[in-house]
């Protein structure tokens, strides 16, 4: 893992202390998650991260620093992009930047149901409907972290579907793929990735039966798939806790798990979070 380090200064008087900010990060490519660790904002807070022309919550460790989860979303294109820091007091502003570098990502062609591909026109209010509940969901998580524990993957079985694959389905493209797919037993149990509570819990039109969980401080873990689910709405999951099973609901070719991150909105590589916060 490539570690990527910065420092920079705000312009006050030199008994004060300037806002230092580095990352940490395995690449700056679309689909990676970037930790940024913030010092000198002070106890008291508030401190302000935006990023990639978002708002990204900042929380406070249990060793008193700032830190903000930047998600380098799946299409962000290369170029040179901006991470704003402010907060302390006197309040203080902190400019660094990113240099996004491309990211070349493989096709693969699948064969499903092609209700799965072009809905019937009876489907278009659900799916609808189902879009407008996730974007609801991924803006509205818990200001503070959920998680205390590291991270891990909520299935044993190795990762065999890349993230961010182009996907042709019947001959069709498609939205490339958001997530990592495991290619898992029909009945293995899935695991909570890490602490949160349960934001949905329900059959949607193409991912199934579907779990995603609010780690808190903007990061999401959706599980897909399922053949059951074993939480409800609302619910308080720890690190490892079992959520459901592995099924072949949805859109899909067989059994598998599919691990989707999001990280202030942005998708992300859930294997950038295990390497990162894992």
């Amino acid at each position: 893992m490539r570690v990527l380090t910065f420092v920079v200064a705000a312009a006050f008087l030199a008994q004060d202390p300037a806002i230092r900010v580095s990352a940490q990060a395995r690449a700056q490519q679309p689909g990676e998650l970037v930790v940024v660790s913030i010092e000198g904002a002070g106890a008291s807070g508030p401190v302000h991260v935006r990023a990639f022309n978002h708002d990204v919550p900042a929380f406070r460790t249990a060793g008193g620093q700032w830190r903000a989860l930047v998600g380098i979303d799946l299409d962000v294109k290369p170029g040179v992009y901006s991470i704003a820091v402010s907060g302390g007091s006197p309040l203080q502003h902190a400019v660094d930047q990113l240099t996004v570098t491309r990211r070349v990502f493989r096709t693969r062609r699948l064969t499903v149901d092609e209700a799965f591909v072009t809905p019937p026109p009876s489907e278009e209010e659900r799916i609808a409907r189902e879009a407008k509940l996730l974007e609801g969901v991924w803006a509205s998580s818990a200001a503070e972290p959920l998680w205390t524990a590291a991270f891990v993957r909520p299935v044993p079985q190795p990762a065999n579907s890349a993230f961010g694959t182009r996907s042709i389905f019947n001959g069709k493209p498609r939205n490339a793929h958001g997530g990592a797919d495991f290619l898992s037993p029909s009945g293995t149990p899935v695991h909570a990735p890490n602490g949160g509570r349960i934001a949905v819990a329900r059959n949607l039109y193409f991912s199934g039966n579907t779990v995603v969980i609010d780690h808190g401080a903007g990061l999401f873990s959706m599980l897909a798939h399922l053949s059951s689910m074993q939480v409800a709405e609302g619910d308080r999951v720890e690190a490892g806790q079992v959520i459901g099973l592995v099924g072949a609901t949805g859109r899909v070719t067989g059994p598998h798990l599919h691990w989707a991150v999001r990280a202030a909105g942005a998708r992300v590589d859930p294997l950038s979070l295990l390497a990162l916060l894992g």
